[in-house]
């Protein structure tokens, strides 16, 4: 594999920092019907992505991240409740929704700057609750692909509202044919 494309902290950080301000720019305004739609049954919305988000800022990347630093594999991650957005930010506005994402991931990647960590630190162990054994590096790793893939089912979501709309040009959109 070439060397360029492994994971360092200072390019995922940097890529971390930037999904507030996407999804600000791509959602903040938009009617609901924009970021209230969803793919069907037990699908998420932009809104519903963005909550999760916030609740991955919460309890999870951070979170687990100490664990690693305190306690390694003695202590397995807490459960991560992938639903918790939807009891606990149903009622918010999504420009509320946007205002605490980005404030913070903002702390979060903060405490994780004044960590200043060292290469040995990244292959320290953690252990997953369902996954099993894993390394801070592959955690903070998995922090930037998780922003990557919700920004991606973000635009799908968004795109296929115009399914049927865009007529032909659909054989050209690969957005729509996954």
């Amino acid at each position: 594999m070439d060397p360029s494309m492994t994971f360092t902290l200072p390019e995922s950080l940097d890529l971390l920092e930037r999904t507030p301000p996407v999804l600000d720019a791509l959602l903040r305004g938009t009617s609901a019907s924009w970021h209230g739609i969803n793919e069907g049954p037990e699908t998420w919305s932009a809104f519903d992505v963005v909550g999760h988000l916030i609740h991955g800022e919460e309890t999870d990347w951070v979170a687990r991240a100490r664990i690693i630093l305190e306690e390694g594999e003695a202590r397995a991650f807490d459960p991560f409740d992938r639903f918790a957005q939807f009891a606990k930010y149903g009622a918010w506005s999504l420009d509320d929704l946007l205002d605490r994402f980005a404030a913070l991931r903002a702390e979060n990647l903060q405490t994780v700057r004044d960590w200043a960590l060292t290469e040995e630190q990244f292959a320290l162990r953690g252990r997953h609750p369902e996954l099993g054994p894993c390394t801070l590096r592959q955690l903070l790793a998995t922090w930037a692909v998780h922003d990557l893939n919700h920004l991606a089912q973000i635009a799908r979501v968004m795109a296929k509202r115009y399914t049927d709309d865009v007529g032909p040009w659909r054989a050209y959109l690969s957005i729509l044919n996954r």
